[in-house]
């Protein structure tokens, strides 16, 4: 999948100091060493200008917007806008449960182990603060709108999962695969092939996110739906409306 992606279109905002890319599902942010052969956002940036460092990260299988800066003032520029909290993100999450949400704030502390395991933990973790609106409601599904304040590793999969609303596919935290027959009455199944999942990657799109640039002007920059991501929400808008 990798080989066939080009940075150049992956970019949907750009500035003298700044870079936005959608970044494609199941690509790491950073090299993997078990992923032997692959490529990750880092490498595919270095190899588009050797300059250019990322502002932040994404899980490998999460699609959506990441920043990059251009230059070492950029980047110590965006890290203090991170840090003192004032970056706002937006992410689209899909469960598998219809639920109507405004304005709650999970404010529960996560603790990430030396293997890069994370757990809720009120003695150990990091105060971690992600706010969740219901976007789109279905009979069975609801697209949740999380907005986290904090940037912790797995925070929105957890805090969602802390509310027994795991994302869909999910399974680390509980979520489940689902199949279209789970909201479709007849789908051809082959005899000798089993039903492949409405998507094979947890349901988790940064479909915006604001920030400061250099001159203080306001930036907003939406990154449109991952094609499994947005396939996905137009079977639950045919099946599950």
């Amino acid at each position: 999948m990798s080989q066939r992606i080009v940075f150049k279109e992956l970019i949907v905002f750009e500035s003298d100091d700044f870079i936005a890319i959608n970044k494609p599902p199941f690509i790491p942010s950073l090299h993997e060493r078990f992923d032997k052969g692959g490529t990750s956002i880092i490498e595919m940036a270095k190899n588009h200008n050797p300059d250019l460092m990322l502002c932040h990260r994404l899980d490998r299988e999460t699609s959506g917007v990441m920043l990059i800066a251009k230059n070492p003032e950029a980047y110590r520029m965006m890290s203090l806008q991170f840090e003192n909290r004032q970056v706002k993100k937006e992410y689209h999450a899909i469960v598998a449960a219809s639920v109507l949400i405004e304005n709650l704030e999970v404010n529960l502390s996560l603790y990430t182990d030396s293997k890069r395991r994370v757990q809720i933990s009120r003695k150990e973790g990091k105060p971690s603060l992600t706010i969740i609106n219901t976007l789109k409601q279905y009979k069975h599904f609801t697209i949740l709108a999380c907005q986290p304040v904090t940037g912790r590793l797995h925070q929105i999969r957890i805090h969602c999962a802390s509310q027994n609303l795991p994302l869909v596919a999910d399974e680390l935290y509980g979520g489940k695969q689902v199949f279209l027959s789970n909201i479709k009455r007849k789908v051809n199944i082959s005899e000798t092939q089993a039903e492949k999942p409405m998507i094979a990657r947890f349901a988790l799109h940064a479909y915006k996110i604001n920030f400061t640039d250099r001159e203080g002007k306001n930036i907003e920059v939406i990154a449109p739906y991952a094609k499994d991501f947005e396939v996905f929400v137009k079977l639950l808008e045919k099946y599950d409306a």
